[in-house]
Parts: structure tokens; sequence; C-alpha cells
């Protein structure tokens, strides 16, 4: 099965699915989680400084044999402490993932470089033109923090990963509309919020319809967490999700192969979407 991917404004393109590393997995060993991801056949590998697992990622990439040009890492930046720039803080996550590159380096949170973030986003350049990150980008900027650094950046983000899901729609239109227009791709995380953490909003039985017409489409088993996902891909947002269950990993492969949403399904998503605020990460983002 071909791998679903999105072009980038650099040049490259990204696995429209990705596995990740954080909240389930925080501080914690994924090295069986992510070897359960690879064998199931995601590419596309999430990770973070502040998760604390780049080593047991890392394990796991060795682990599979699989070829570097095969996979597709991403890693963050957290905060620079102890004289440390971007390039000594992306070599140590390349030693811990045991990789010459990553094929995607983000800032992890605007708020951890407050006021450098022209300064950090140049060396941010700089490890790209060395090639040891194929493609940069941000995660949790608001168009305040691109308006602080783009002016006198020469490269664009490639991607902006934020929570992203039909109740954040309202509040995230303003900032979906300027990184569109800079052909900055969207990546989400917390995609399934609605069912996971948000559960008894008005999403929920516009979800349920829409899963039984898909299953009955598909001829075999549709869950809402899918529906969630086909939506995201349909707008072309890259997704973040995770799972320590086989079956469940599986599932979120096979969301591309399912029937495409309607276009009444996706307008109905979205206008139910837009009468409830939820937030479940980044509480700042809303101020």
């Amino acid at each position: 099965m071909a791998t679903l991917t999105f072009p980038l404004n650099d040049g490259t393109s990204i696995p429209a699915l990705a596995f990740g590393t954080g909240t389930a997995l925080y501080n914690k060993d994924a090295r069986d989680a992510v070897t359960t991801a690879i064998t199931s056949g995601f590419v596309h590998l999430d990770g973070a400084q502040m998760y604390g697992n780049e080593d047991s990622l890392g394990d796991a990439i060795v682990a599979s044999g699989k070829p570097r040009e095969s996979l597709y890492i991403t890693t963050k930046l957290t905060e620079l402490k102890n004289g440390a720039t971007v390039k000594s803080a992306l070599q140590e996550s390349l030693r811990k993932l045991k990789v010459d590159y990553v094929n995607l380096f983000l800032i992890h949170m605007p708020t951890h470089h407050e006021g450098r973030l022209k300064e950090v986003w140049k060396q941010m350049e700089e490890v790209k033109k060395e090639g040891l990150a194929k493609s940069i980008g941000v995660s949790n900027f608001r168009i305040k923090d691109f308006e602080e650094f783009l002016p006198e950046a020469t490269i664009k983000p490639a991607v902006n990963q934020i929570e992203f899901h039909p109740y954040l729609l309202k509040a995230s239109e303003q900032l979906l509309e300027y990184t569109t227009k800079l052909g900055i791709r969207t990546e989400s995380y917390g995609g399934l919020t609605p069912i996971v953490r948000a559960r008894g909003g008005p999403l929920d039985p516009v979800l349920a319809k829409i899963r039984e017409r898909l299953e009955k489409t598909a001829g075999k088993p549709v869950s809402e967490g899918q529906v969630l996902s086909k939506w995201l891909l349909q707008k072309e947002i890259v997704v973040v999700t995770t799972s320590s269950k086989p079956e469940r990993v599986k599932e979120y492969l096979d969301v591309p192969n399912l029937p495409d949403l309607s276009p009444e399904e996706v307008a109905e998503i979205e206008s139910t979407g837009k009468k409830q605020h939820t937030r479940a990460f980044c509480q700042f983002l809303d101020k």
C-alpha cells in the first residue's frame, strides 16, 4: 500500500499519518510501541526532546532494520539551557535517535524562546543548510509568533504542528488562513480530543451517524476516531496520533483507504464543531 504524502513548501513531502511518542508515551520507554507502529506500517515517527524518550525511539528505529531513507523522523527542540545551541541540541537528539539526520525538526514551543525567536530560527536555518534536518518548522505557534521572526527569515517553516480538531475550528480559523497563505502545512496532534477528552459534546451524534454510513459503504467496521482522522486528511492536514494497541495502530493506518466523507458530512462536522471550544493542551494558545 503506497503511503499517502503531502507536499511541503521546501520541495520535500511528508507522510500524512505520523505515530507520535508524546502524550501516552511521555517520559516512558517507547520502544515496544514504536516497534508495533513500524511493523504495522507507520513510516513517519514523531518525537521530541521534551518527551524524554528519544533513546528508546532510536532503539526501535535500529531494531526495525528499516533503511534510514524509508523512515520519516521528526523531533522537536525544547528550551536551550547551559549555553546549548540549536545545533548542539539537535546533535544530542541525533545521538539518541541513532541517525545522521532528521527529516523534520521543529521549535516545540514559542514560549521556550521568549524574545529570541529570530536568533533561534536563524540557527534552525543553519542546521537545515548543514543537512542535519531536511526540513524545519514550528509547533504551537500563533500568528504573533510567526510575525516575530518571519520578516528576517530566509527559509519559511515547512509546518506548524498544533492541537487541531473540530472543537478548535473557530479558534484556529485566522491562524490556518495565515499559514495556508504562506504555504505552511498544518500538522494536527490531539485530533481525537472530541471523543477522547470531550465526550458529551454536540459532535457525538454527528460522528456516530457518519461512522454508520461509512461502515455501510466500506463494508467493514469503522470507528469515530477514523471519522475524525479522515476529516483531517481531507483537509490535507498531517495527523499525529498514538496508541500502544496493535489493533488501534492498524485502524489509524487504514484511514486513507476508507471512503471519503461527503461535502455535506464535512460541512456538518465543521458547523457542529464550531458550537463548542475545547483545548486539551497548551492553553496559552487561547491568549
